[in-house]
C-alpha cells in the first residue's frame, strides 16, 4: 500500500489526537472528537491488546509519513541494536533527514520537509542529500542550498528560524541558514503521541 495522501483532517480524527500533520492545529482540535464518517461514528468503547497496539503503530506511521515495509525495516533495526527497543526506535525516526528539516524550523510540517529533502533543498556536511530516509548523525551540519535558500518559499526563513522552538538535541543558526545534530534527542524532546513500547510489542510477536 502506498503513502497515504487523503485528508489530514481524517486520520487525526480517527485517532482523536492530532498527529501534527496539518499547520492549523485550533482548527484540528474543534473535530477531534467527531470520528470519520457519516455524522461521526461512535469510537470503539475497548481494544484488544492486538488493537491498541495496532492503533499505535499506525498513529507513528502517520507522523512520519512511512509505508510498513520501511516502518517494520526501523523497528527490527531497533531490536538489533543495544539498549531500550523503544528508545532505539524513536531515535532512529528522528534522525531521518525529512524530520531533522522540520525539527530545525526549515518547515512547517513533515511532508513540507519531506518534499524539501526531495528536491534536493538541503545539504549534510556541504553534500546534496534529497533522501527523505536519510539518517543524520551527531556532529552533522543541515543547511538549505545556497542557490534554494533565494526562493519565495525561504523568503522569510531567518524569522522563522529565529522564532521556531528547537529540540535541545539541535542547535540552529539563523544568519547561516543551517543546524546541527549535537546530541541524540533526549526524553523530554521525544513525541509522547503514541506509545512506543506498545509498537515493539507488536513487531516482536509477528
Amino acid at each position: 500500500m502506498g503513502r497515504y495522501i487523503g485528508p489530514k483532517n481524517k486520520i487525526a480524527r480517527r485517532f482523536g489526537v492530532n498527529l501534527g500533520l496539518k499547520t492549523n492545529a485550533a482548527k484540528v482540535s474543534r473535530r477531534l472528537t467527531q470520528r470519520p464518517g457519516v455524522h461521526g461514528a461512535t469510537r470503539p468503547k475497548s481494544l484488544s491488546s492486538y488493537g491498541k497496539q495496532l492503533v499505535e503503530k499506525q498513529k507513528a506511521k502517520f507522523i512520519y509519513g512511512l509505508r510498513e515495509r520501511q516502518f517494520r525495516s526501523y523497528a527490527n533495526e531497533a531490536n538489533r541494536r543495544e539498549g531500550d527497543s523503544g528508545r532505539n526506535l524513536q531515535e532512529i525516526l528522528e534522525a531521518r533527514l525529512d524530520n531533522v528539516v522540520y525539527r530545525m524550523g526549515f518547515a512547517i510540517t513533515r511532508a513540507q520537509a519531506r518534499q524539501f529533502v526531495n528536491h534536493g533543498m538541503f545539504t549534510v556536511n556541504d553534500k546534496k542529500i534529497g533522501i527523505p530516509s536519510y539518517l543524520v548523525k551527531v556532529g552533522d551540519v543541515v543547511k538549505i542550498k545556497d542557490n534554494k535558500a533565494k526562493k519565495s518559499l525561504f523568503h522569510d526563513i531567518t524569522d522563522r528560524l529565529s522564532q521556531a522552538t528547537t529540540p535541545s538535541w539541535l542547535v540552529v543558526d539563523p544568519i547561516k541558514k543551517e543546524g546541527k545534530v549535537v546530541s541524540k534527542p533526549v526524553e523530554e524532546d521525544l513525541d509522547k503521541i503514541f506509545d512506543v513500547t506498545l509498537i515493539i510489542e507488536y513487531y516482536s510477536t509477528r
